[in-house]
Order: structure tokens, then C-alpha cells, then sequence
């Protein structure tokens, strides 16, 4: 077994950002998908599954982020990936309610 040197070790902030991209991160990002996902995700035939469906992919979603987190080798590409989720997602989020703000000042 070989044993890690202090070179060997990656400097502190890595891992910082490491675990709260785990953490609170993977929580947040995976909140902002699942209240992105019912604008995108087709209604069904009940008009409910677009709701239904981002809330039983929780865990799934909270999981995937969380494990790529902790996985992935390198750093960049977790942030990369969290935050272009966290843009894309959030974005829709944003722009919906800005279309729901300007039909209630339109209907005034």
C-alpha cells in the first residue's frame, strides 16, 4: 500500500469546494432542476405527470449530483456540469415567472 505524501494530497480548497459541491450544492442544483423540470417535461394524459414525475427523480437527481461530486477526478467538470444545470434550469425558472408577472400587470 502506498502512502500519500503532502504533494500527493490536493490543496485544501479543492476539497472545500469538493464538499460543497456535494453538499448544500448537489441539495440546491437538484431543487432548481426539479422546479425547472415541469416546463419542459410534456403534461401526459392527466395534465399531472409533469408534475409527479420531477418529484418521484428526486432522489435520483439529488444522488446523481451528489455522486459526481465525490467521483469525478476532476474538479472543473463538477462545477462546470453543476453550474450549467443550475443556469439552464434556473433560467427557466426565472423566465416563467417573468412571463407570470407580465400577464398579471397586462391584465390590470
Amino acid at each position: 500500500m502506498a502512502h500519500q505524501t503532502v504533494q500527493d494530497r490536493p490543496p485544501q480548497w479543492h476539497t472545500w469546494t469538493r464538499v460543497a459541491l456535494a453538499g448544500p450544492g448537489a441539495v440546491i442544483i437538484a431543487l432548481l432542476i426539479l422546479a425547472g423540470m415541469p416546463l419542459w417535461l410534456p403534461a401526459g394524459a392527466a395534465g399531472i405527470d409533469n408534475l409527479v414525475v420531477p418529484l418521484i427523480l428526486a432522489p435520483l437527481i439529488w444522488a446523481l449530483l451528489f455522486f459526481h461530486a465525490c467521483l469525478d477526478s476532476k474538479l472543473a467538470r463538477v462545477a462546470l456540469v453543476a453550474g450549467l444545470l443550475a443556469l439552464v434550469h434556473g433560467g427557466l425558472v426565472a423566465a416563467r415567472l417573468d412571463r407570470g408577472a407580465s400577464a398579471t400587470e397586462a391584465a390590470r
